[in-house]
């Protein structure tokens, strides 16, 4: 689709009101974390009840963002996976071992429980895409557990890659896009502003 042409209609939701939609922001570029914590920051501000599941996101200490969520009454997380980062060599590990697909189920364990509470307005599942992409959980299982959600619990998948069976079902589908990034002229992450 072309920047110019306007989306067909989703005839799944025509007129739907309220929460309850699946929202998917994907992509190369950066900002999806991003977008996904600036909506639960819109949405606690509306008085809503919000949870975050980071998937492949463990550690204290590169995650900033959290020491402000951790004063909003109304916004709670649970961070799983290990700590990427090398503290002496501040190098990210890629590999894939048994302790990530466990966590990974923990994560989607949590995402049950807060789909289908009645406590939670919005669930967000930040890296959820990629988690499913690097093979640490299965596309069917995270498809099964947002198929039991209530009805009225809106749902933001962030992350590369996701399989096309979360495209198809999402209502709102966003893509982060690279056209130039400063990490690629070996500027570091930066405090505050890349975590």
């Amino acid at each position: 689709m072309s920047e110019r042409e306007i989306p067909k209609m989703d005839e799944r939701i025509r007129g739907f009101q309220g929460y309850g939609l699946i929202q998917l922001i994907h992509g190369t570029g950066k900002g999806k974390t991003t977008a996904a914590l600036g909506q639960g920051i819109r949405c606690a501000g509306a008085g809503k009840r919000v949870f975050i599941v980071y998937f492949d996101k463990g550690g204290e200490t590169h995650y900033n963002e959290r020491a402000v969520i951790d004063k909003i009454d109304n916004i709670k997380y649970v961070a799983t996976g290990r700590d990427r980062i090398d503290p002496v060599t501040n190098r990210f590990d890629f590999s894939i071992i048994d302790v990530d697909k466990s966590e990974a189920r923990r994560g989607i364990h949590e995402v049950r429980q807060a789909l289908t509470s009645g406590e939670f307005d919005l669930v967000i599942l930040d890296e959820i895409n990629s988690t499913v992409d690097l093979g640490m959980i299965s596309e069917d299982e995270v498809i099964e557990v947002l198929a039991k959600k209530l009805s009225q619990v809106e749902v933001i998948l962030t992350g590369r890659n996701p399989p096309a069976s979360f495209v198809d079902l999402a209502h709102l589908v966003t893509e982060m896009k690279l056209e130039r990034h400063y990490f690629y002229s070996g500027v570091a992450a930066r405090a505050g502003l890349d975590y």
